[in-house]
């Protein structure tokens, strides 16, 4: 049995619509494609918020659980590099921190941790010719990384 193109234009305009159309024949079948489920909608990402200063170009980036985000930024001029852990959300008072280190050059880590409505930070390392290692907590969740050399 073949199908007219009236029934197939109709049978097309049904599912563009969200309706659907029972396939009775390999050429319906072969049109009726079945509707996509709906994913559910992805949590915010957390965005930089330019709180290094002028001149800082973000460099990397490590998710603080699903509540938001360590930025690394460098600058070039200065040979500095900079961190802030960004909530993806603003909320209440919540501990949070950011750790930078430029390593192999003997010196200390830079931290800033408190409660926070928004973000830890900036702290900032001299790192030219150095890799860094950052981190940051948003309450229970953490993440960090070693990466970046300048």
């Amino acid at each position: 049995m073949r199908l007219s193109r009236t029934t197939t234009a109709t049978a097309l305009a049904v599912l563009a619509l969200g309706g659907a159309v029972a396939a009775t024949t390999p050429a319906a079948a072969a049109t009726a494609a079945p509707k996509a489920a709906t994913a559910p909608p992805a949590p915010a990402a957390a965005v930089y918020n330019g709180a290094c200063g002028t001149g800082y170009q973000v460099v990397g980036s490590t998710p603080v659980g699903n509540s938001g985000a360590v930025f690394v930024t460098w600058n070039q001029s200065t040979g500095k590099n900079c961190a802030v852990t960004v909530r993806t959300t603003t909320g209440a008072k919540i501990r949070m921190s950011v750790r930078l280190e430029a390593v192999g050059t003997g010196t200390a880590p830079v931290e800033d941790s408190g409660l926070y409505t928004s973000y830890a930070g900036p702290v900032y390392v001299a790192a030219r010719g150095h890799c860094v290692k950052w981190s940051g907590t948003i309450g229970a969740a953490s993440g960090g990384d070693t990466g970046h050399c300048g």
